[in-house]
């Protein structure tokens, strides 16, 4: 009995990675010629209810300037361990931000969105800027922003 107890054990050690299986995914995000500082972003994941799930990547150093991404600071709590180590540099006019996400497979096709908030100093914040549901067939199309973002991209 103990052996069958144990090679049950080995065996679900042994599959258990296969149902937590997580895929790499490109974010690619432009922004539209514009003048003024550079933009502050954040990247995020929500259910599909628009509840905030997971940051996944900030752009801009300030911490204090974290408000002005109104929807994503509200979800976050701005709690430094929701963008810790997920941080970069903010983004200028005309240019190109490219990160690459870890996302589990489960979130994929499942009713999962990725937004951006967009804000820029003495210039207009934008709530969500872009909204796009995270799928399969969305991969690799272009989605236009309503804000200081000309399109974003994500590719699996």
């Amino acid at each position: 009995m103990k052996k069958i107890v144990a090679s049950l054990c080995l065996a679900g050690t042994i599959a258990l990675p296969a149902f937590a299986q997580a895929r790499e995914v490109t974010l690619t995000t432009k922004l539209k010629e514009y003048g003024g500082n550079e933009a502050y972003l954040a990247i995020y994941l929500t259910d599909a209810q628009g509840q905030y799930q997971r940051t996944l990547w900030v752009a801009g150093k300030k911490a204090k300037y974290y408000k002005h991404l109104r929807d994503w600071a509200r979800g976050s709590g701005m709690k430094p361990a929701e963008f810790d180590g997920i941080s970069g540099a903010s983004v200028g006019s005309g240019e190109t931000l490219k990160v690459s996400v870890e996302l589990a497979d489960a979130l994929i096709d499942a009713g999962y969105q990725i937004r951006i908030d967009s804000a820029v100093e003495d210039k207009r914040d934008n709530r969500a800027d872009v909204t796009v549901p995270l799928t399969t067939s969305g991969t690799g199309k272009p989605t236009a922003g309503h804000g200081y973002v000309e399109s974003f991209t994500y590719d699996m």
